[in-house]
Order: C-alpha cells, then structure tokens, then sequence
C-alpha cells in the first residue's frame, strides 16, 4: 500500500534520515537501549522530538497546539515505522493539549509499550504513558555512568528521585545503601521494580514518600550523612511547605542539602532550566565555593544523541549552555565540612 504523500514529507524527512544516520552506532542488534532519535530544538524542527525506549518510539508533539503539530508528528510516524522495522509500539504525546491521556502519551501502534531498556549493562523498568515524560530521562544517561563507576561502597542520598534511576545507578555501582526521596510513590514504585530487574535488595525503608524540605529536615535532625547527595528536581516545584525555581534557586537547594554530606564527600546538582545560562550557573555554584567549603570537582556532559551532532545541529539553544553541552546543567561538587560539624 503507497502511503499518502504528507506536505511535511519534504521538511521533517530530511532532518530524520539525518539524525538517525548520525546515530546509527548507538542502535543495539536487540533492541534494549534507549535514546533521543531526534531533538526538534536542537535540529531543526522545534515542534518535534522523538526518543526511543528498546523497541518503541515516542514522539512528542511540541507545537503550540495539537492541530498546528499534527502534521509534522503524522510524517515523523510514517517514516520512523517505515525506516525502523523491527519497532513493536509507537506513541505521541501532545504537551499542549488539554488532555492529560494525550499528554501522557496514547498508542499510535502496537499492542503495549515496552516495559523495560537496559544501559550500560543495568536495566531500568518503564511506564512510558504514566506521566508527562517516559519514566527514564536520557540526558542524564552520563551521570547514570558516572554513578556506576564512583558508588562502590558509598552511601547515596537521592532526592527528587522521580522513578529512582539515579539511585538504581548507584546501587549497580556497588553503593551500600540507596536512599530515594520523592512526593510520589507511584514513581518510587517504578524504582522498585528497576531493583528487582536487576536482582538488588528492596528495602522499604529507603523508598520514602514525602515532602522534600520535611525530610530533609528530618535528615538533619536525626545527624544522618551520606557520601553523596543528588540534587536533580524539576525546574518548577510546590508542596505546602515551600517553591521552588530552578531559574533562580540553585544555591538555595544546594545550602539545604551541603549539611547531609560527609566531609570529602560529593554534592551533585543538576540545573535543567532553559533560560539560566552556563555561565549563570558556574556563577551561582563559584559563588558557593568561595568559602572553600564546596569545590567544583567536575562537570558532566550530557550525551551527544541528546543535544544534536556537529553535522545535525541546527540554530543555536535559546541560552548559551557553555562551558556544560547542553541546558541541563550537571556539575559534580566535593564538599568539605567545617572543622566541629
């Protein structure tokens, strides 16, 4: 059957074939990994992004209305189910309509989404159509391998945990106890399911539910410490106790969790606000460091199938993410405690 020449064909194709070509070494003969097949904003069609999870693709509609990115997302479908064959599901998510179903993603083939992808060896359990975004952020993936390789033997504090891969990471990397912080048990629960993907040990006590500003406090009270405490929350956040902006509470969020850190141990922040620069950020975390007491020991790049390649890129980020890769802002700081704390 010849499918039904789209007007956006000539414009979107192009850009695919593109983008999939520059990734072609990243596809794996059984297809478990996940990754960005295409970034709109960073190569050329801002109303389109299309990631995959093992074997399903999701394309997510960013147009300022459904009906204005209808097209775009119709001619995407057609030719990744064409140009990927062995794909078993595809979904769109629209964030501009006034359906949470379709914001959260709705089947556009297939009988049922995957429910897993495997990183580096680690797997990590999915509920692609549970929220907004697909339950795995890829342009952490980085950090996942940063935690793999520096987590052995170390405590782990890991707040705003969404569904707990970070802490998933750490546990693969040989951590010996996990603790994973976020308002949502539904999310939490996914992270138990990762654990048990990959045959480590639940403990209830770890999953904690709640209000992070509560448990943080709780935290402190109680004198606990962890050899290292990850900081990646969402870039607006509310709970009846306190706000939260990312675009201008960085150092806030940081002074609130140095406290739970050992001495010599690590403080990793992560900033994904579109509007603050990097060198607003490496301003705001220098700030920090004068004291001596915190120091920018690294900063960790986001992976390239997640900001575009040198021959894909088109146009420039809405700031300049320099000297980071892309808008989501990793720096990995070691904090060193005053003498008597």
């Amino acid at each position: 059957m010849v499918r039904k020449r789209n007007p956006m064909d000539e414009t979107i194709i192009p850009m695919l074939e593109k983008a999939i070509a520059a990734r072609e070494a990243l596809f794996d003969e059984r297809h478990r990994s996940a990754l960005r097949l295409f970034n709109g904003f960073l190569e050329g069609c801002p109303d389109l992004v299309v990631d995959l999870y093992a074997a399903t693709a999701i394309l997510y509609n960013h147009a300022e209305s459904m009906e204005q990115g209808l097209p775009i997302v119709q001619a995407a479908e057609s030719f990744v189910r064409e140009h990927l064959p062995w794909l078993r599901a595809e979904i769109v998510k629209t964030r501009n309509s006034r359906s949470a179903e379709e914001k959260r993603g709705k089947l556009l083939f297939g009988d049922e989404p995957d429910r897993k992808v495997q990183e580096n060896g680690v797997w990590y359990a999915l509920d692609l159509c549970m929220n907004q975004d697909a339950s795995l952020y890829l342009d952490t993936r980085n950090l996942r391998a940063w935690l793999i390789k520096h987590m052995k033997g170390k405590t782990v504090l890991n707040t705003f945990a969404y569904t707990g891969s970070l802490g998933v990471a750490a546990c693969a990397g040989g951590a010996t106890r996990v603790v994973q912080l976020d308002l949502s048990r539904q999310f939490l629960n996914l992270g138990k399911t990762s654990y048990t993907l990959n045959g480590f040990p639940v403990h209830k006590a770890d999953f904690i539910a709640g209000d992070f500003w509560s448990l943080v406090n709780q935290f402190k009270r109680r004198g606990e410490r962890f050899d290292c405490v990850l900081v990646d929350p969402p870039i607006f956040s509310a709970t009846s106790k306190a706000a939260l902006d990312m675009n201008t509470d960085s150092a806030r969020l940081i002074n609130k969790v140095r406290p739970l850190v050992k001495d010599g141990g690590w403080l990793v922040s992560v900033n994904n606000a579109l509007y603050v620069s990097g060198d607003e950020y490496m301003k705001a975390l220098e700030a920090l460091c004068v004291d001596g007491y915190l120091k920018i020991a690294e900063l960790i790049p986001v992976p390239e199938d997640f900001t575009g390649y040198a021959e894909t890129r088109s146009g420039k980020p809405i700031t300049d993410p320099s000297p980071f890769n892309h808008s989501t802002k990793i720096a990995v700081l070691e904090v060193k405690r005053k003498r008597g704390e």
